[in-house]
């Protein structure tokens, strides 16, 4: 079996009411597909209707490494995304981004030295 390169992690929270999202789904998702050596946003999908906004949060987050820092993403979708639930997809981000450290946290802890 090969071992994939990439981990998917997610985030949730809860979508601002009086947003069709909170309408149809309640809250906004954020699933990340990071690659587990650079630490680099492979892929993204999230919770929107429109199609237009999945592909522009996708646009903004893709190929951006997570080394960085998370503020200066958040400090880029707040600059790009003007919309009620920015604040929703920031949180959800954030969520599936602590999920993905606390993972590696875990591996860490787990490894046994020779």
């Amino acid at each position: 079996m090969v071992e994939l390169e990439t981990v998917l992690v997610t985030g949730y929270s809860k979508a601002p009411q009086g947003t069709v999202m909170y309408e149809v789904y309640k809250y906004t998702g954020v699933v990340l597909e990071i690659n587990k050596h650079t630490h680099v946003i492979e892929n993204v999908e999230i919770s929107f209707i429109a199609e237009i906004g999945k592909n522009f949060i996708e646009k903004l987050m893709i190929g951006y490494c997570l080394e960085n820092g998370l503020e200066p993403l958040i400090k880029r979708i707040k600059s790009h995304y003007i919309a009620p639930s920015q604040q929703s997809v920031i949180v959800a981000l954030q969520s599936a981004v602590q999920r993905y450290w606390d993972y590696f946290k875990i591996e860490e802890d787990t490894v046994t030295l020779p």
